[in-house]
């Protein structure tokens, strides 16, 4: 990939900056949090082809944090080694909430959310890894953990059509209740900030959840927290393929939607199967 719109290092502009010594440096860290924190239970990880791109499609659960969405990376490497290129889209905010967090997510493959990066990743002979539902999906309500949630985001949907890519969807089920969001009170915090009140951030976080979890007992809007040490239950699930490919498909409003339908479905079904084989 070139560097055209790479402005400075870390920024997240760029494929060139992932490092393998980086990851291979995390991966006892994240291995100890695997084993003994959230005590993973996974299946599915033969459903990913290793002569073949794919884009794994996930749901965000746990708010920030999101240790799901962690530990399904360090599956990834536990698997496919460092070497078999993998970069996750992330939200442009983290680099404006936590610069130096968003570093060293670059230095492990992170780059921005943004469908040049992505189409870049997979030029580069790489998968993608992306959780279209953002922010909206990572802090939904904990009446709601159980439901996949994407926000009407398709996107990833005419991204997958118009680079011929199989969709490989990611589910868990725990992490969201390593927090519990009671509720999103962005539309009340919007009206307000419309009638002269600043944001408590810098930025418009497009979500303020109020929940309770640690350390703050209880937290208004999207901060970090130390997630409670719940099991988590990952499953990597079979390869999607549409009937048609390419930008002609990509452009078909009707088709993409069906094709949005069909991930989410599909993804919920397995949600669904997954908590009744743990909770019977």
């Amino acid at each position: 990939m070139t560097n055209t719109l790479h402005q400075k290092p870390g920024d997240g502009w760029s494929l060139d900056e992932r490092k393998p010594q980086v990851i291979e440096s995390w991966m006892s860290v994240w291995g100890w949090f695997y084993q003994y924190y959230f005590r993973v239970q996974t299946e599915g990880w033969h459903h990913i082809p290793r002569d073949e791109q794919v884009l794994i499609v996930g749901s965000h659960n746990g708010g920030l944090v999101s240790p799901d969405m962690v530990m399904m990376i360090y599956d990834w490497f536990r698997h496919f080694g460092t070497q078999r290129l993998v970069y996750g889209l992330m939200h442009r905010h983290i680099w404006e909430l936590n610069p130096a967090l968003a570093k060293e997510a670059v230095a492990v493959g992170a780059v921005r959310a943004n469908p040049k990066m992505a189409i870049a990743a997979f030029q580069k002979g790489a998968s993608v890894l992306v959780y279209p539902g953002g922010a909206q999906d990572v802090f939904r309500p904990h009446s709601q953990r159980n439901q996949i949630q994407f926000a009407g985001r398709k996107g990833f949907i005419k991204l997958a059509l118009r680079q011929n890519i199989p969709i490989i969807p990611a589910i868990s089920y725990g992490a969201h209740d390593t927090l519990m969001v009671l509720g999103d009170i962005y539309p009340l915090m919007k009206q307000l900030h419309e009638w002269g009140m600043p944001w408590v951030y810098d930025i418009d976080p497009e979500v303020f959840p109020i929940y309770l979890g640690l350390p703050w007992g209880i937290a208004f809007g999207p901060l970090p927290h130390i997630p409670l040490p719940i099991q988590i239950h990952t499953r990597i699930c079979q390869p999607i393929r549409f009937p048609n490919y390419g930008r002609k498909a990509a452009s078909d409003f009707d088709y993409v939607e069906s094709c949005y339908q069909q991930v989410l479905s599909t993804m919920q079904t397995e949600l669904d199967q997954l908590i009744t084989h743990i909770i019977p």
